[in-house]
């Protein structure tokens, strides 16, 4: 689908320069951009519902399970 954007100029002549360099088209360059962009927040929607999640559910270690660890810990030898 073709668009119309507009960007400042320094940014344009930075993304066409990128584009040149890397041997791809602009158009390229800023589909990749927006697919990273897109993702980066995906990720961050993502995390932020696993932690609205997780901040529900108890973090501590049972004493029993903490005793055991405790245990094997003095018993090994390194």
């Amino acid at each position: 689908m073709k668009t119309a954007i507009s960007l400042p100029d320094d940014l344009f002549e930075s993304a066409d320069a990128l584009a040149e360099r890397l041997g791809i088209s602009r158009s390229e360059l800023y589909a990749t951009a927006v697919a990273e962009y897109l993702a980066k927040h995906r990720d961050e929607d993502v995390t932020a519902r696993l932690n609205d999640l997780y901040a529900e559910e108890p973090s501590g270690v049972e004493a029993e399970l903490r005793s055991a660890q405790a245990r094997s810990v003095d018993s090994a030898e390194w």
